[in-house]
């Protein structure tokens, strides 16, 4: 088996085709020392032939020893770092995680019921895969169907592919003081979702889907100047039913 070619090899054989192409230095030329007298050509010749016997000297040892010689360094990257990557200014406020209990007025049927845990988890895409665990243990909690808050928030992310939960893991379209809300992860989000709708939603009488979105997604809105308010309740409802 033949030895990998050396990382020098080019540099090597470069030198030595120069090397060969010099004249050769007469007698008198190489008995004599370098000095101001020597011409550029004989003087090039000369330290061309020392870098060779350098080279040779090298080979030699690193072929006695087994070991190559070691590769350059690289100091320059190959690319530019990148300049025009989005990378939106990202604020997280505290998660609010306080228990809401579920009020005595809601006799409404979007209460916690069982799921079907794979039919959910192969409906969930984009941002979402993976995440339905966490919308049946926000449903636990908060005492919510897994199904709506999942049919929420495909709804309002289009199925896990909005910039909104994938620059601000946002998945319902929660708002703060300076817009759009950003989370530390998707799970935060669907936990937020699932607190807000229990407390300000379910709790006060809000026992249906249309309810809900009459409250969460209000035709004519200021801050819905295309009009995406208007197919909420339908988007949400449509969602719904194929999950139940």
């Amino acid at each position: 088996m033949t030895s990998p070619i050396s990382s020098n090899f080019l540099l090597y054989n470069t030198i030595a085709t120069m090397a060969k192409s010099m004249p050769e230095l007469s007698q008198s030329d190489s008995s004599s020392t370098i000095g101001s007298s020597t011409s550029p050509s004989t003087f090039f010749a000369m330290l061309m032939n020392a870098m060779m016997e350098s080279i040779e000297e090298n080979n030699s040892t690193a072929s006695q020893t087994g070991t190559q010689m070691p590769l350059p360094t690289l100091t320059t990257p190959l690319t530019a770092p990148l300049t025009n990557s989005y990378n939106p200014a990202i604020s997280i406020p505290p998660l609010n995680t306080q228990e809401v209990a579920t009020a005595a007025t809601d006799t409404s049927d979007l209460k916690f019921k069982p799921t079907q845990f794979i039919k959910l988890d192969n409906t969930l895409d984009g941002k979402l895969s993976g995440t339905a665990a966490h919308f049946i243990n926000a449903g636990k909690k908060y005492d919510l169907d897994p199904n709506l808050l999942s049919a929420i928030a495909i709804h309002e992310t289009g199925n896990g592919s909005s910039r909104a939960v994938n620059d601000k893991n946002n998945v319902a379209g929660m708002m703060g003081k300076n817009g759009l809300r950003s989370y530390a992860s998707v799970e935060d989000s669907i936990f937020d979702m699932a607190r807000n709708l229990r407390q300000n939603y379910l709790n006060e009488g809000k026992d249906t889907i249309a309810k809900i979105g009459a409250k969460y997604a209000p035709v004519g809105a200021a801050n819905d100047p295309t009009g995406l308010n208007n197919h909420w309740t339908k988007g949400v409802s449509s969602q719904y039913s194929k999950l139940t």
